[in-house]
């Protein structure tokens, strides 16, 4: 049965894959490609935000373009604008030209997700969440570190490596565009109440925050710091691939440890280790690349899973039927420290060098765990708990398909 039910949605599954491969792909390709055209930093860490504006932009606009013209046609649309934008790279090699591209493709993944991710929630019931889930999960994450593999064998400099992308665009819309199944009823958009999920919880308001600076830091900016430091092309695309592989192996241990022990003991733990780690980076130069690596796959062990507990961790002070709008406030929280970061971590890595970027991840990880440290003093923990979920940051609507429902805590 469940099988069954997982080739039901393989078209969604499989046009995940192709997604998550061009959007992996095209954000570390354009750092190298902006270094090799002589981009200054700044430049370059633009073309980071600009993705992330783009991707609140497609958070409010897809659902209404899907209300209009539906699923399909919305994908199809949106799909094709990645496309044109890698297409369009080559041909223009300016900073500012590649940032509205890049405004353009951050429309369209989470545009293509809104559609992904409403279809997804609308076919699936209580008894096969789990694992439909998990293997969204699994494409989801697994695709993306792949895409970060693939860039050590493309030329940055080549129009073929942006070809190959815009490929992988196109292959997205194949499954989802051929599939005969029941296109499923428009979703209504959560309500943005950032202001309100501050005031649920201050700690997981701050640490989405500290979660898109992070993120969008090594996305974008960690290939300045590598190349600044002497790494090559291949080091750098390994050093973006382990980071993933330690994030996608966290989520197991460190969801099992946010659903025994309080959430913020795990925040502060995760928040402090990953200063460690940060400060070590800083520390460390091209001539001990293995350190390099080994401390790149920590770093994305302990901070890849710090959004989704603190999803969690909101989510334990919070009514049932306002999950969805909590979840979709805190991606627009993360969206907005995302556009923040690469501006702000390449212009530092100008003035102060490339160790300036890791300094910076280690003091806003020291904040948070001094935060952390403060909530535990402002209140007791939550007497009933939601069980810990890895929640994808790919749109809006995504806390929909989660439906997690409270569990009263064992008492001792």
């Amino acid at each position: 049965m469940v099988l069954g039910l997982l080739l039901s949605f393989s078209a969604l599954i499989v046009s995940t894959v192709f997604l998550q491969l061009g959007n992996g792909a095209i954000a570390p390709l354009d750092a190298l490609a902006g270094l090799d055209a002589s981009f200054s930093n700044f430049e370059i860490g633009l073309l980071g935000s600009a993705h992330f504006l783009g991707f609140l932009l497609g958070c409010w606009v897809t659902p209404v373009l899907m209300g209009k013209v539906g699923h399909i046609r919305t994908f199809t649309v949106l799909a094709s604008v990645g496309t044109i934008g890698c297409l369009l790279h080559p041909l223009f090699v300016d900073p500012y030209v590649w940032s509205a591209l890049r405004v353009g493709n951050g429309i369209t993944i989470a545009g293509c997700f809104t559609v992904i991710e409403a279809w997804l929630n609308s076919k699936v019931d209580n008894q096969s969440r789990g694992s439909v889930f998990g293997v969204y999960r699994l494409a989801d994450l697994g695709s993306q570190m792949c895409a970060q593999f693939i860039i050590g064998f493309l030329d940055p400099s080549s129009f073929v490596s942006y070809n190959i992308i815009a490929v992988f665009f196109c292959l997205c819309l194949f499954p989802l565009t051929l599939t005969s199944r029941v296109i499923p009823e428009i979703p209504k958009a959560p309500r943005l109440r950032p202001l309100s999920s501050f005031r649920l919880s201050p700690l997981a308001f701050s640490a989405v925050i500290v979660a898109g600076l992070t993120g969008s830091s090594i996305r974008m900016v960690a290939p300045i710091y590598g190349d600044a430091i002497g790494l090559i092309k291949e080091e750098i695309s390994i050093l973006l691939t382990v980071f993933l592989f330690g994030g996608l192996l966290a989520q197991i241990p460190i969801g099992r440890l946010a659903d025994i022990f309080d959430r913020r003991w795990v925040l502060i733990g995760l928040s402090l280790s990953s200063a460690c780690i940060s400060i070590i980076l800083s520390l460390t130069g091209s001539d001990n690349v293995l350190s390099i690596y080994i401390c790149s796959f920590l770093f994305g062990f302990a901070t890849f899973p710090i959004f989704s507990v603190a999803a969690a961790h909101a989510n334990d002070f919070a009514e049932q039927d306002k999950y969805v709008d909590i979840a979709a406030s805190l991606i627009f929280i993360y969206g907005l420290g995302s556009i923040i970061s690469p501006l702000l971590t390449s212009g530092m890595i100008d003035f102060f060098g490339p160790a300036s970027l890791f300094i910076f991840l280690s003091l806003v990880h020291i904040c948070l765990s001094f935060i952390g440290g403060l909530r535990m003093i402002a209140r007791p923990s939550a007497t009933e708990r939601t069980p810990y979920m890895y929640l994808p940051r790919t749109s809006l609507i995504f806390g929909r398909f989660l439906n997690p429902t409270k569990k009263r805590e064992k008492q001792d």
